[in-house]
């Protein structure tokens, strides 16, 4: 089983907000995660991101896969 570090989409119609998660690769976009890692609300200025590091590493750690967009996202969490 191939897990994934990416995005998931949430919020109302032209109002997105995202949620970063730990989910199974052959899962689809907004299907159920194994693990909730944070948020992130690109329409505030600037944007907000909130990302359990710990919980993040320990992901890593296990052989999970960050896709780019949430490799971004985390460099953004770093300032």
């Amino acid at each position: 089983m191939a897990v994934k570090i990416r995005l998931t989409r949430s919020g109302s119609k032209k109002l997105p907000f995202y949620r970063v998660v730990a989910i199974n690769s052959e899962t689809r976009r907004d299907g159920r995660p194994l693990d909730f890692l944070g948020y992130y609300n690109p329409h505030k200025n600037p944007a907000e991101v909130s990302i359990d590091t710990e919980k993040l590493q320990e992901w890593v750690n296990k052989g999970a896969l960050m896709s780019d967009t949430v490799k971004s996202i985390v460099k953004l969490n770093n300032k």
